[in-house]
């Protein structure tokens, strides 16, 4: 049996199969070096889990680490590159994985985090070097080219989300986003039947640690030829779709809101019309941002309302957003939705409440080597909720109306607040914290610090308090911003009520 690339090659000599922003691979170049990237894996002790890491900014050796990585019959951990050198070990020991790819911008983090974990190889492109670290190119030459057996079961990713207490949680990629199959050969021939399959070459705009980007990279197995950007860019999107002719992209609605900040005559230049659906998801949608994208690019988007534990539970096209603007559409299988008051009990049709889905399945969210934490986030079997609070209509449209858990939602990245906070109250100058969500015009929200300083004549500077953040979390996980109060409002119980301390912001 000849690989998927390998017949692609045959069939389409001429194609780009892959494509970078510095580089550019036919089917057979694919093939070759997925086979190297397999065989080099399974030569290799990937330890009881066989779980592989991949810590490294979007390029083709991104992908095909991934890629290759599923073809070794290996779970792949894709691991935020913006991470700290010790929020990497973390994850690296949690996981069990013992080979890490990593890029220049990450090696020398990787190798560092690698030395805390269990982790025996590390294995770096991009011109990375160093005395713990396997040169890319070296590697795949000690491997062979030759078909890797493609009898083993596949493993899905385990991904890792920000935690509420400090430490990230790990959640196996859910079925409903998993192709599944006995085996290798058959997960590839399930991966044909995905709905992105269908609509055309992929651009890849978003960072492949999360699990649209990442899904839309592999498409490769199903035959689509993929564009990957590095950092997003607007007119560099917009360039890439005209000139290479996408089908599709995931996007989420910051890129849409720095799509349309771009002059109108820089938008004339360039062609859309081979477009055929754009997968948003991240952060609910503005109205009016998705009306202009609506007027520009067709009726092309697709909402697909979910989170990394259990994919998308919920979904609505263009067509019957324009119907019902502001939803996030209906439940979809195996999911129910219902919207429940605090005791737990369902609610009428147009009545806000807290959001919870049930799935049929029983399955809900799982989290890695953690039954407590599973246990924690249902209500009942298969019944668990994302910390919205919405309503949902007559015909079975969900409307989202605010959070009621404090994470928040920056840019499609989830943050939590509770990781900061339990950095900046060690800050000397600081005698109580509290991290909310704040409205920001490009990324949705924001987070802001509200402290109350030890010495209320002479509070440390807010750059003092944001940089003692950094140097602790990565970048994106700390406050932008610092505000000095004199309460938090905390009750009898020393809790906090959030909701209050966002309104006076999101008036």
């Amino acid at each position: 049996m000849t690989t998927f690339a390998a017949k692609l090659a045959q069939e389409r000599p001429e194609e780009i199969a892959i494509r970078d922003e510095d580089k550019a691979m036919g089917w057979a170049e694919v093939d070759e070096m997925l086979n190297q990237v397999a065989n080099g894996l399974l030569g290799l002790d990937l330890g009881p889990d066989h779980r592989i890491a991949v810590f490294a900014e979007n390029a083709i050796e991104t992908a095909m680490a991934n890629l290759g990585g599923l073809l070794a019959g290996a779970s792949v951990v894709p691991v935020n590159f913006h991470l700290t050198a010790d929020e990497v070990a973390y994850i690296l020991q949690d996981s069990g994985a013992r080979v890490l790819f990593v890029d220049v911008a990450t090696a020398e983090r990787g190798v560092e985090a690698a030395s805390q974990s269990e982790v025996h190889s590390v294995v770096g492109w991009g011109g990375s070097s160093g005395e713990n670290l396997i040169p890319w190119d070296a590697w795949l030459a000690a491997s062979t080219p030759g078909e890797p057996p493609s009898d083993m079961p596949p493993r899905p990713n385990l991904l890792y989300t920000s935690g509420t207490t400090g430490r990230p949680k790990g959640t196996p990629l859910p079925p409903t986003m998993f192709a599944g199959g006995e085996t290798i050969a058959e997960h590839i021939e399930n991966m044909k039947l995905s709905p992105m399959a269908e609509f055309g070459r992929h651009l890849v705009v978003g960072p492949m640690y999360h699990t649209g980007p990442l899904s839309g990279a592999r498409l490769l197995a199903a035959g689509v030829s993929s564009v990957i950007l590095g950092k997003f860019d607007a007119e560099k999107t917009l360039r890439a779709i005209d000139e290479h002719q996408i089908g599709n992209s995931v996007m989420v609605p910051t890129h849409f809101v720095r799509l349309l900040a771009v002059p109108e005559e820089v938008r004339e230049k360039y062609d859309m019309s081979s477009l055929q659906r754009i997968s948003h998801t991240g952060a609910k949608c503005p109205v009016d941002v998705k009306h202009a994208m609506i007027k520009w690019w067709g009726p092309v988007f697709v909402d697909a309302y979910g989170a990394s534990e259990v994919g998308t539970t919920c979904m609505i096209t263009s067509e019957e957003w324009l119907e019902h603007p502001g939803s996030v559409g209906k439940a979809i299988e195996p999911f129910e939705a219902m919207i429940l008051d605090d005791d737990n009990n369902p609610l009428p049709p147009n009545t806000e409440g807290r959001l919870f889905f049930r799935d049929i399945t029983g399955r809900g969210v799982v989290y890695h080597n953690a039954p407590e934490k599973t246990a924690e986030a249902h209500i009942a079997p298969g019944v668990f909720t994302l910390g919205e609070i919405a309503y949902m209509d007559e015909e079975g449209f969900v409307y989202i109306t605010d959070r009621f858990s404090d994470m928040i939602v920056s840019g499609g990245a989830n943050i939590y607040p509770a990781e900061a906070e339990q950095v900046l109250i060690h800050h000397p100058g600081v005698l109580d914290i509290a991290c909310i969500g704040i409205p920001h015009p490009e990324m949705g929200e924001e987070l802001k610090a509200l402290v109350i300083p030890r010495d209320a004549d002479n509070p440390p500077e807010s750059r003092e308090v944001i940089d003692w953040c950094r140097e602790r979390l990565s970048h994106y996980k700390c406050p932008r911003s610092v505000d000095y109060v004199e309460d938090l409002g905390r009750n009898t119980m020393g809790k906090i009520n959030k909701r209050k301390l966002k309104a006076p912001y999101w008036e």
